[in-house]
């Protein structure tokens, strides 16, 4: 008879969850997973996939109007904000279907419920006891809101999938990927939207090009940028929102929107009670195979605090099962992930941003595109898109590489095949480019770029 009731129990059954879960359970391991929300995780359910679908929601305005530049005369078109969130409904509902039978057909038992800590090898899960001879915690994060007078009147990227109407006059708060996005999202559907932040430039950590690009592009597109500015107290009246900001000025929205950050989602958890480490921003602490300072208890994912992406949980959660039941000790490779920002126009980026590989390897030979995609040459829209490759100057290695326009993803995530590689910018010019494209720039800059000052020094 065996210990305990399982291998392993599976806290949390989001992307790293499901996967750590279903990969263990095909190597052997008797595996249990609970869920106390929805199955599928942030990610499919009130993150990346819902966000997508919405941004492609929020382009066909601006799709209406270049099409004029082609010839095409659009008819009067109306938008309905709940057509559209019934059908995102509908879709998610689909997602967490096919999440339940990828478990189900994996043979992992599946808990609807809180689960919580006991003791090392103790759970309570939904009140009933259970025991594992192993606990991966993979809870995730939660959003962050900070302690503003009237903060109860804001909502968070979790409330906006189920707002019943569009706001009419929109504030989002923040100036990190999620407030951008939404921010587009709003102003696209068409919303009088205002981003605050209180930063001097929005997406603090990317490459400053990239902010500075980004930041005058959305502004173009009628989205109110206030950056050096935020919001001190949240005041509901009779009709909306009355937002005190930092320089003592006021204004009324319908619906104010706060993207500052997320935390880890562990509250309650019991993670103190068996000794269980966290950080200062409240993340699950790991050794580089995802393991505890409780040897039996590993955590994956958002809510570990290291890169929090979804492809990150999965290759936690894969490298996890395998380490555990395949007897292939594996860490994650967290070194050169692709990531992008689902803005307007979007940006994506592998590798380093230039200040740290100026830091890592000094001398940088830095090549520089911005331009008018061929598409807007006929629309008329003045979209400018922006490339950039960060090069090592000593081996030539192509270290960062970073755009800012359509289809930024798409583009990057073939690229980031050959920074992962290690590809020198040698091997990037002796690649021939796919005409007409924006994409073929990556492999056609061949002048370096060389700052204004030191031109004017020559």
């Amino acid at each position: 008879m065996a210990e305990y009731d399982y291998d392993l129990f599976v806290i949390g059954a989001g992307s790293g969850g499901v996967r750590a879960s279903r990969m263990s359970a095909s190597f052997g391991a008797r595996v249990g997973i609970a869920e106390e929300y929805r199955f599928g995780g942030t990610c499919v359910i009130r993150g990346c996939v819902p966000k997508k679908l919405m941004v492609y929601a929020s382009h066909f305005a601006e799709e209406f109007e270049d099409a004029g530049g082609f010839g095409w005369t659009v008819g009067e078109s109306s938008f309905s904000w709940p057509a559209l969130i019934a059908a995102k409904d509908k879709e998610i509902d689909r997602l967490e279907g096919i999440y339940h039978n990828i478990l189900g057909n994996a043979g992992v038992e599946m808990h609807k419920g809180r689960a919580t800590i006991v003791d090392a090898h103790t759970l309570d899960v939904a009140g009933k006891t259970v025991t594992a001879d192993t606990i991966l915690v993979a809870t995730g994060g939660k959003p962050t809101l900070p302690d503003v007078p009237g903060i109860e009147h804001a909502i968070t990227s979790n409330e906006i999938f189920h707002l019943p109407d569009l706001p009419k006059r929109a504030a989002v708060v923040g100036g990190g990927y999620i407030a951008i996005e939404f921010a587009g999202i709003l102003n696209g559907l068409g919303a009088e939207t205002t981003l605050f932040y209180r930063g001097e430039q929005i997406l603090r950590g990317f490459d400053d090009d990239v902010r500075n690009h980004l930041a005058k592009e959305v502004v173009k597109k009628g989205l109110n940028l206030r950056t050096g500015t935020n919001v001190t107290s949240i005041e509901k009246t009779a009709t909306g929102l009355t937002l005190t900001l930092t320089d003592g000025t006021t204004t009324e929205v319908d619906a104010v929107l706060y993207g500052t950050g997320r935390h880890a989602n562990v509250d309650g958890l019991g993670l103190e009670a068996v000794g269980v480490e966290r950080n200062a921003w409240g993340g699950v602490v790991v050794d580089e195979f995802s393991q505890t300072t409780v040897p039996n208890i590993y955590a994956i994912g958002d809510v570990t605090n290291r890169v929090e992406l979804t492809p990150v949980a999965l290759m936690e959660g894969m490298a996890l099962a395998r380490t555990l039941y395949a007897g292939e000790p594996t860490s994650p490779d967290h070194k050169d992930v692709p990531h992008a920002v689902f803005s307007q126009p979007s940006c994506a980026i592998v590798g380093m941003t230039e200040a740290e590989a100026l830091a890592h390897y000094g001398e940088l030979d830095l090549y520089k595109s911005t331009f008018r995609a061929l598409k807007h040459t006929l629309s008329g829209n003045d979209e400018q898109t922006f490339m950039k490759l960060i090069v090592d100057q000593a081996s030539q290695k192509v270290v960062g590489v970073h755009m800012v326009g359509a289809d930024a993803a798409e583009i990057i995530q073939g690229v980031a095949i050959a920074v992962k590689m290690g590809a020198t910018k040698q091997q990037f010019d002796a690649t021939l480019g796919i005409h007409p494209t924006s994409a073929e720039e990556f492999v056609t800059m061949r002048d370096k770029w060389t700052p204004p000052q030191a031109e004017a020094a020559e």
